[in-house]
């Protein structure tokens, strides 16, 4: 018997809190408990081998007949979701997988409480042990296994003993969060999201130039883009200049390879300077060296104009998609070499072309001295972070590096302190970087795209990227806040994108082209100052959809969650009839005319609700419903049904429900035009001065709705401007319209007396 807190391998079974969760446990399998306080009942799976091999399989056992959800890399760049109950359901680069260890995890159904029902989750977290990468995999015998390599065939000893880290619990969200934080303790390479600082673009609206014009922009495409959202009234407040801004170019023997969307993954970074397009009346094939004349023009014109606040540009990890011309900073060409398991799953036209041309690879030992030059010289000119993509092009250059995990962390070292010198806002987006080497690597990097791209031409893609950017959170956001990825206000799927951003807890961004814009659905996510009501959290899945297949089963909704500062959000999105096809290595559609879906909606939906209710909270809330117009109230444990067509959505604010010294029941709702309704509300005070009283104080303009169980007899902002109200006797929803503000991040200060 080898044992853990709380788990034990014990006659062929790993035993987790007295339940069997893997059968015919192999006898080289060990367990070692987690140190430290954050995390209870935990330990590090291990191995007793020889220790010999770059790469090496471990079966550990066999999981069978129970519900489990993981995330796995489709492709080099991006994970998705599967679901499944056997472990030949486990995808190969499977890289977080929470199983449901016993009945009674469905939510606590079936008890008047749920406490009757006692739920267990069990977390499995591959990780890294020295200079190597675990990961997860099934087999044909149904059996997990542990995948473990260096990606140097030079680096090829290890110890075996932490490859695997194991947690367990009642709440999953609480599972996950003390798990990741027991291996940042193990690790001591990455920092907790909680600790980092978030950049304050996160809570402006953006405009990202990709989509607008691909690596065509020019300087002169950003002012009209600019001046397009001027005329209609919702001007940006950053702007992300995506590829097209630098200065490359292919090698004389290169063989170009133009994507669909310009890109030339063949080119390299040939100097760290601005292109010509972004020089002051610049010309093909002639550059001016005065630095008057160059981005920094750009930028102080576009700030100084449209207001404004930040502007970040687009670059490579490695500089540009092929990398850094040989020669400049001791770069050297490298040829890609991808792992087995990257190899079987979605090709890509990006790494096949990197992989014919080669890269230029800038010394490791150099690199914080390019990124150093880069991103100085970028804030000499007024820029204020950068995106920095194609993050795991590293996991292919590990060999004569010592291996993929070391090189991944001299780069990732080396970029954050040039961020940190350079911008200090923490200014970075990291993309394309969904593996566990660079996410255990990242100290102080907080925003990452949490799925592939958004593609406005590509039917099957939207539910895809809805459903896939929530269930990556579920792990992705205890590193960083994610990141959705810029979408389309003039689109026929629109408003399902930015429904499911305004539950996000991300920035939110559009990549329209000038003159192609919806204004009406930005107003519903964007306030007149520009800025957004973020909520608090990065949005996941519900509790009662972690284990279900919203994509994929033709029955279920997902549900996804998140907290404002005094109350709950919960969008509700059909996503059925597309997913990424084990087969055909692609996402499909697999159903073209899926139904119209029916589940339910509860307050314990928002799994941390209690968390912004005041401690006599009874349970019961008020649900508002954006599309509806609905205000329901809801008795604790009580739901109600919610239908959704194909492709379709619907927003609901829960707001606990508070009763006054007087009898009267009260619960604020917040602007009700804006999909995150609550969002608005920033303080909220019951009964400080006098009996039956309400303090709020409120951002933004239009209409505001509270719920009231009778009439208020007065309604006053900022103390002596009596507010006109309107009242439903049925439903108890009050109204007052709150004019525009002349000052930003204006707080509305009112007074509600019952």
């Amino acid at each position: 018997m080898t044992v853990g807190a709380g788990i034990t391998v014990s006659d062929g079974n790993l035993v987790v809190l007295g339940n069997s969760i893997l059968s015919d446990v192999h006898d080289n399998i060990v367990i070692t408990p987690a140190a430290g306080d954050s995390l209870i009942n935990g330990g590090f799976i291990g191995v007793q081998s020889d220790g010999v091999g770059s790469r090496r399989v471990f079966p550990v056992g066999k999981l069978q007949g129970l519900r489990f959800m993981c995330s796995f890399r489709f492709k080099m760049w991006w994970m998705t979701q599967r679901m499944g109950s056997c472990g030949q359901d486990i995808p190969i680069e499977t890289q977080f997988l929470i199983v449901e260890g016993q009945n009674g995890s469905h939510f606590g159904e079936g008890s008047e409480d749920g406490a009757g029902l006692s739920a267990l989750y069990i977390v499995f977290l591959p990780i890294l042990e020295g200079d190597f990468r675990a990961v997860l995999q099934g087999n044909d015998n149904d059996e997990l296994e542990i995948c473990l390599e260096s990606g140097d065939p030079a680096v090829d000893g290890f110890e075996g003993t932490h490859l695997v880290l194991v947690a367990a619990g009642s709440n999953p969200f609480d599972v996950i969060t003390n798990a990741v934080k027991t291996v940042e303790k193990h690790l001591q390479t990455f920092s907790h999201r909680e600790k980092k600082k978030m950049p304050d673009m996160l809570n402006w609206f953006g405009w990202c130039t990709w989509d607008a014009f691909y690596t065509d922009v020019t300087a002169e495409g950003v002012r009209q883009g600019l001046e397009s959202f001027e005329k209609g009234g919702m001007p940006p407040k950053f702007v992300i200049i995506d590829d097209g801004w630098q200065s490359v170019g292919m090698d004389p023997t290169g063989i170009e390879f133009i994507a669909d969307n310009t890109a030339n993954f063949a080119s390299r970074l040939t100097q760290i300077k601005e292109n010509h397009k972004f020089q002051k009346n610049g010309k093909e094939g002639h550059r001016a060296e005065d630095p008057a004349m160059g981005l920094g023009h750009v930028v102080a014109e576009i700030k100084e104009k449209h207001y404004l606040k930040y502007v970040y540009v687009w670059h490579a990890i490695t500089g540009y998609w092929g990398g850094v011309r040989p020669g400049i900073y001791e770069s050297k060409m490298a040829y890609p070499i991808s792992s087995p398991g990257v190899n079987s799953n979605e090709p890509c036209d990006a790494l096949r072309s990197i992989t014919t041309n080669g890269l230029g690879l800038v010394n490791p030992e150099k690199v914080f001295s390019f990124y150093n030059e880069l991103h100085s010289y970028l804030a000499s000119a007024g820029i204020d972070g950068v995106k920095v993509d194609v993050q795991n092009i590293l996991e292919t250059l590990g060999a004569g590096h010592g291996g993929r995990v070391k090189l991944a962390q001299k780069y990732h070292k080396a970029l954050e302190a040039s961020i940190s010198r350079n911008f200090p806002d923490n200014g970075i987006i990291s993309c394309m970087s969904h593996n566990t080497d660079s996410l255990y690597s990242a100290k102080r990097s907080a925003v990452i795209r949490a799925s592939d791209d958004f593609w406005p031409r590509d039917p099957a893609s939207h539910t895809i990227h809805i459903a896939s950017v929530a269930y990556n959170t579920i792990f992705l956001g205890e590193f960083m806040q994610p990141d959705w990825d810029m979408f389309h206000s003039l689109h026929p799927m629109a408003e399902y994108h930015g429904a499911a951003r305004a539950v996000g807890g991300c920035a939110i961004y559009v990549s329209d082209k000038p003159g192609h814009h919806d204004f009406n659905l930005l107003k519903k996510l964007v306030l007149s100052d520009g800025s957004i009501l973020r909520a608090k959290l990065p949005g996941r899945p519900t509790r009662d959809c972690l284990f279900s297949d919203p994509a994929r089963d033709g029955r279920s909704l997902l549900k996804i969650w998140n907290l404002n500062d005094f109350s709950g959000v919960v969008g509700v999105f059909n996503c059925q009839g597309a997913g990424w096809c084990r087969v055909g290595k692609k996402n499909l559609i697999h159903d073209e005319q899926p139904g119209t879906i029916t589940g339910v909606i509860r307050a314990k939906d928002v799994d941390y609700l209690p968390r912004v209710a005041d401690d006599e909270w009874n349970g019961d809330a008020i649900v508002y419903s954006h599309l509806g117009g609905e205000v329901v109230y809801l008795p604790k444990n009580a739901s109600i049904p919610i239908t959704i067509k194909s492709r379709e959505y619907e927003v609901f604010t829960v707001v606990p429900v508070k009763t006054l010294s007087n009898g009267a029941a009260f619960a604020p709702i917040g602007l009700l035009k804006m999909f995150n309704s609550g969002g608005a509300i920033k303080e909220l005070k019951y009964e400080l001065e006098r009996n039956a009283t309400v303090g709020m104080k409120v951002r933004g303009s239009g209409t505001f709705g509270i719920y009231s169980s009778s009439r208020p007899k007065r309604i006053a902002v900022v103390d002596t401007e009596e507010m006109k109200f309107e009242y439903e006797e049925g439903s108890g929803l009050t109204t007052i319209e709150l004019r525009t503000p002349e000052e930003e991040m204006y707080l509305w200060d009112i007074t509600i007396e019952l």
